[in-house]
């Protein structure tokens, strides 16, 4: 079963490292670094959304109007949010690692 520090898509021993550091750091500086390594791996997902859907034109859900564009940047930053809110594809626990594990070092 994994923690509320360590996703279930990751193996034993990158949690267990996980929630040792995480342990020594304050809750609400967990919390920051969560919620900054989420946002980095929504604005990863965002750019590769983007590129994947700068060749669609034509008819779908946009209509291919001259506003399509504005509208598919709206719906690619929401499916980048929804990704990483979900588990995204791991990079938010790398960066989150991370980023606690620079925390301990800076306060030792």
């Amino acid at each position: 079963m994994a923690s509320a520090l360590a996703p279930a898509g990751i193996g034993t021993a990158a949690a267990a490292s996980l929630t040792a550091a995480a342990s020594k750091s304050a809750p609400t500086a967990q919390a920051k670094a969560r919620a900054a390594a989420q946002d980095f791996e929504a604005v990863f997902l965002n750019t590769m959304f983007s590129e994947m859907f700068t060749g669609v034109d034509g008819e779908g859900p946009f209509g291919g109007g001259a506003g399509a564009g504005v509208w598919r940047s709206f719906l690619t930053d929401e499916y980048a949010k929804s990704f990483s809110r979900a588990g995204g594809i791991g990079l938010a626990d790398d960066v989150y690692r991370t980023l606690i594990a620079q925390q301990e070092a800076t306060t030792q």
